[in-house]
């Protein structure tokens, strides 16, 4: 299958404008776009597969201007107000409110902010690839189905525009998709780009939104955010009506539109052919629901479950709608989850999948409805892996469970590496793990995140169902028989809790316990109360390697407090046995947290009373 272009247009010759932006940037003078008007000539490009009829419909199309401004007139100037570009950074996100409509949370996510975001990511990338000055440009843009997608999209646009590189616009789209596209060497479809930008806030509400970047090294980092923040709060003081304008008309001369999910697709359908020993349809006669949860995954029941075999009937949710009517997508909801088990039991299928909004998390449900998510899914990608790379070692978020450390060394030969909560750190450490000389395949966090080693390290949640599908491919290419009970069995001496909860403890921020000081200097002295004093509690034992929090073990079971990444929040977490030993690990909590008054403990209060 190949992608294919569905529009083009004329693009700018920017090898000179690229110099001219990082120079003009330096300076911090983007009132002097209006001084470097481009010229631009028409570049052909190869059609690969298209039929007559689609080649006249896209030479009409190729003659139009795309609209890069599509919610303003062409004489409108938008009116900027003070923005706090730094705020809107979420670890190695970008996240903010572009829909008005929700008390108390005002728009921060603009057009124009938009704007600025993306010409500084522009900015960042030239000088990252200087060594390549001389060649020109392109990134791509992807969206998930949020309302503001389109409008954030086309803003975007004009701010790589502006900066002189090449729009490649791929519409609703994957997270996924949008690294692989700048591995992807094909030049029929503009591949490989520079840079992507996928334009995305995962599970949140409506009217949140923001962005996520890549490179062909990988997602960016927490510095490189605040980098580029940095410089789009510059770009964006030195916007004026001219320079707006100018970045509009050059939007509208140098914009590609590629159907690139369709090669990512492809490229899932080949690799699971692969593992069955080339069989054109290896899941013929399997039954395989998806859930989108009205995502941008619902292409993965047409365009790789199908062309393998699979019968989809049933699967729900598959319509992009970014009002997400029916559930949040995400596999650590609840409802979610629950709207998948009974997709899976009404149409008596093999397996269910399910999506987050972006589809870098994923979670699976076998035949029985029995759930593949957190520690379930976790150990089923560890035993999988670790029959490919016996030995090697998992690297997991801090809340996994003591069960699933037994089972990973005890019960399937491979080491479990605990390490620090958000997805970028556990496949940091991964990465850095093979750097010192200790091999791992295989880095997930308990929300579903999950990158391989063999997957450029990709948190790539249709990636980790592909997994799922080579294990039921080959095994039926083996003879097996059983349908997903393949991937139950794998899974089934796996040791669970019998309870297990997690609290959000608040830090009052207001609070005249603060004294002036930051909440996270009162989490942390909260953290270091609690080691002290579970040191001289004989029923407890701290973890003798830990990488955040205060994780202790007692009364069969365990508890973790830590400081949440970004909010006033120290989540705690606790498994145990039974109730009655959980509210013993609460109750040793409680009392020594107790004492700080600026912390809201009735979460945790709650749980040991009921």
């Amino acid at each position: 299958m190949m992608g294919k272009i569905v529009q083009n247009l004329p693009s700018a010759q920017c090898c000179q404008q690229n110099r001219q932006f990082g120079s003009l940037y330096q300076r911090d003078q983007c009132a002097q776009f209006k001084n470097n008007l481009l010229l631009f000539q028409r570049r052909k490009l190869t059609w690969t597969g298209i039929s007559t009829m689609q080649l006249h419909n896209m030479s009409n199309i190729s003659q139009r201007h795309v609209n890069c401004n599509a919610s303003t007139s062409a004489t409108a100037v938008p009116s900027l107000g003070k923005v706090d570009f730094l705020k809107l950074q979420n670890g190695s996100d970008i996240r903010g409110v572009a829909v008005d409509g929700v008390a108390g949370e005002p728009i921060n996510l603009t057009e124009t902010v938009t704007q600025a975001i993306a010409a500084a990511f522009a900015a960042w990338l030239l000088d990252k690839k200087r060594t390549d000055s001389s060649k020109h440009f392109k990134i791509s843009i992807g969206h998930d189905s949020r309302i503001s997608a389109q409008k954030l999209q086309d803003a975007a646009s004009r701010g790589i525009a502006g900066a002189g590189f090449d729009v490649v616009q791929y519409g609703l789209a994957s997270t996924p998709a949008m690294f692989n596209s700048t591995l992807t060497k094909n030049e029929n479809i503009l591949c490989p780009v520079d840079g992507a930008i996928m334009i995305t806030a995962s599970h949140l509400p409506y009217n949140r939104n923001g962005f996520k970047f890549f490179t062909n090294a990988g997602g960016l980092g927490k510095a490189d955010i605040k980098d580029i923040l940095e410089r789009a709060a510059n770009i964006y003081n030195g916007f004026t009506p001219e320079s707006l304008k100018e970045a509009e008309i050059k939007c509208s001369l140098s914009i590609s539109k590629v159907d690139y999910m369709t090669v990512y697709a492809s490229d899932l359908v080949a690799a699971v052919r692969k593992a069955s020993g080339n069989i054109e349809k290896p899941l013929e006669g399997f039954h395989i629901i998806v859930d989108a949860g009205n995502g941008a995954g619902g292409f993965f029941a047409g365009k790789v479950l199908e062309p393998l075999g699979a019968i989809t009937s049933g699967s729900q949710f598959l319509e992009p709608d970014g009002l997400f009517p029916n559930h949040i997508p995400n596999p650590e909801d609840k409802a979610a989850m629950k709207a998948i088990t009974q997709a899976v039991l009404d149409n008596k299928a093999d397996l269910g999948i399910i999506f987050d909004t972006d589809v870098d998390r994923s979670a699976a449900v076998d035949s029985t409805g029995r759930e593949f998510n957190r520690n379930r899914l976790i150990a089923l990608m560890s035993a999988i892996v670790l029959e490919e790379h016996p030995g090697t070692t998992i690297v997991t978020d801090s809340v996994t469970s003591d069960g699933l450390t037994i089972f990973i060394e005890k019960k399937i030969g491979g080491k479990h590496h605990r390490f620090k909560r958000g997805y970028k750190n556990v496949i940091d450490e991964a990465i850095h793990l093979n750097s010192v000389g200790e091999e791992s395949h295989l880095a997930i966090e308990t929300s579903g995140h999950g990158a391989l080693k063999e997957n450029h390290w990709l948190d790539d949640g249709a990636y980790l169902m592909v997994k799922l599908l080579n294990k039921l491919a080959s095994a039926r290419a083996s003879g097996q028989t059983g349908g997903s009970k393949v991937l139950t069995d794998l899974v089934d001496e796996l040791q669970e809790p019998g309870v297990a909860v997690e609290l959000r403890l608040k830090i009052d921020q207001n609070h005249s316990d603060l004294k002036g000081g930051s909440f996270r200097d009162y989490g942390e002295a909260v953290l270091k109360h609690l080691e002290n004093k579970s040191e001289s509690d004989p029923n407890l034992h701290k973890a003798p390697v830990n990488y955040e929090g205060v994780r202790v073990s007692g009364y069969g079971g365990w508890f973790l407090l830590r400081l949440s990444l970004h909010d006033p929040v120290l989540p705690l977490n606790i498994e145990a046995p039974s109730n009655e030993d959980a509210v013993k690990l609460g109750l040793a909590v409680l009392s020594t947290v107790n004492e700080f008054s600026a912390l809201d403990v009735s979460a945790l209060l709650k749980f040991v009373q009921e």
